[in-house]
């Protein structure tokens, strides 16, 4: 096998370049869809996919840098609140079952409510990108995250309130900042596609990490209420010039305003159905939806195990799931970096295989503080994995051109996982005999989680057969 082999699948959707792990490439690009279409040598030509073409000419123009670092800084700022919030969000829960607002399954819905809207409109939100640009879509997404932040310190004593702000109006604004942040590295960003996808994912480790210790802090000084406030302002104060910094590639902005010059219907859609004719997607498509059903049962019940299931003080418990965020910072970036030297899909693969063994051994065995910091350390590196990969997976095997699409399908998926996957986790909690009632009530929540991040690797490992039987290709 030479060192750079094209491959054709049965779809049209799914040619890929594949490369040996052990021999180094000088122009990759990180985009395994470049040749996706063409045949191998000697052979009739396959029909050509023409989003794919128009992904292979836009990545050979691509900067690689100049006004994308500032665009990437921007974005990090935008995941710094939206993923931030959400993964602090075990600190505020922990705060209002103690004041006895209600049952931690719950209070689960409250603060998964707002990044299952991510998903809910996904796919619309797509379709509004394409409408209003970059820079409006993140102010406005900014906008909604702000004010619902605030609107929410006025709610603090009502469920009903709490779904309404921390849940409603802040998942509308955390849909709209997701949208263009997971689609703008690929405007700036080819062969070093999976570093920026990573720096600006890395925001929502950074985030989560500071907004779980000044939360915690916060509320010992303000209370809840101002908590909010606080927070609320803070996001409007650096969210809002950070989003209009974003610039749009003047390339990109004409393809989006005219449908990649009209080459195509499925380009301007919200939706591209062919792509669920493509085995390899609807792999993706399945492991991508099942992982977000464990994703954040670890941040939102680390604080609460390690309170009412050890004995730890709250400051501990806050303490843990910083270091879960940071080291989730951490995994973003590494894996990044791995997407761009070792493949997305082998990344992504590796990322859930990583996390399915911390929860099912590490995380059962943690009857103590060291072993649980242990478990916080690796789970958090694989679980903040998963958000910079996908677009970089999305990007690299089904067109840099169609990402805003693809990663719409594929987001609109998670929406089950976002809302309900912590809320199972509490009621098999509640199930097993309550918060209180040490380690062997929190096992079933464990085993869940542990055992549904398994089967997203599983079916990451078909997507990945299904696009080579060659296990040292890089991918």
């Amino acid at each position: 096998m030479s060192s750079t082999t094209t491959t054709t699948t049965t779809t049209t959707t799914t040619s890929i370049r594949l490369e040996p792990l052990s021999i180094p490439t000088t122009n990759i690009s990180s985009n395994t869809a470049r040749q996706r279409g063409s045949a191998h040598p000697g052979t009739a030509s396959a029909p050509l996919d023409p989003i794919l073409e128009a992904s292979r000419q836009a990545d050979s123009q691509v900067p690689e840098g100049g006004y994308g670092w500032v665009v990437a800084g921007c974005c990090f700022v935008l995941s710094f609140w939206i993923v931030g919030i959400t993964y602090s969000w075990g600190v505020m829960q922990a705060v209002l079952t103690e004041r006895g607002l209600a049952s931690p399954s719950t209070l689960s819905f409250a603060g998964s409510l707002a990044p299952s809207l991510i998903s809910a409109m996904a796919v619309i939100n797509a379709q509004v990108f394409r409408k209003i640009g970059a820079r409006w879509m993140a102010a406005s997404g900014i906008g909604l995250l702000g004010v619902g932040m605030i609107l929410a310190g006025f709610a603090i004593d009502s469920v009903p309130g709490l779904f309404m702000t921390n849940g409603v109006i802040v998942g509308l604004g955390m849909g709209m900042c997701f949208s263009t942040s997971a689609t703008m590295p690929a405007q700036y960003f080819s062969r070093r596609r999976g570093l920026a996808n990573g720096i600006v994912f890395s925001g929502g480790g950074f985030g989560g990490a500071a907004l779980s210790v000044v939360s915690d802090k916060l509320i010992q000084r303000l209370g809840p209420a101002w908590t909010y406030r606080t927070i609320g302002l803070c996001i409007l104060a650096t969210g809002l010039p950070a989003a209009f910094l974003i610039r749009e590639r003047a390339e990109a902005k004409t393809a989006r305003k005219t449908g990649l010059g009209n080459s195509s219907s499925s380009a301007r859609g919200m939706v591209e159905w062919a792509l669920f004719k493509d085995p390899a997607f609807v792999f993706l498509f399945a492991a991508s939806a099942i992982g977000t059903f464990p994703l954040l049962v670890p941040p939102f019940f680390i604080p609460l195990y390690a309170q009412r299931g050890l004995g730890l003080a709250s400051a501990t418990g806050a303490g843990l799931l910083a270091g879960f965020n940071l080291t989730s910072a951490v995994g973003r970036i590494a894996s990044g970096i791995l997407c761009d030297k070792l493949g997305a899909v082998n990344t992504l693969f590796s990322s859930f295989v990583i996390g399915a063994i911390s929860m099912l051994v590490l995380w059962p065995a943690s009857t103590s503080l060291a072993p649980l910091a242990v478990f916080v350390v690796v789970n958090g590196v694989a679980n903040g994995a998963f958000f910079s990969t996908m677009p970089t997976v999305a990007g690299n095997v089904f067109g840099s051109a169609r990402v805003g699409v693809a990663m719409g399908m594929l987001v609109t998926g998670w929406g089950g996982g976002y809302l309900m996957g912590a809320p199972i986790a509490g009621h098999l909690l509640d199930a097993y005999g309550g918060s209180e009632n040490g380690l062997q009530a929190y096992r079933p929540a464990m085993f869940y989680a542990g055992s549904l991040t398994l089967a997203s690797g599983t079916f990451t490992a078909l997507m990945r057969y299904r696009l080579t039987k060659a296990w040292l290709a890089k991918i």
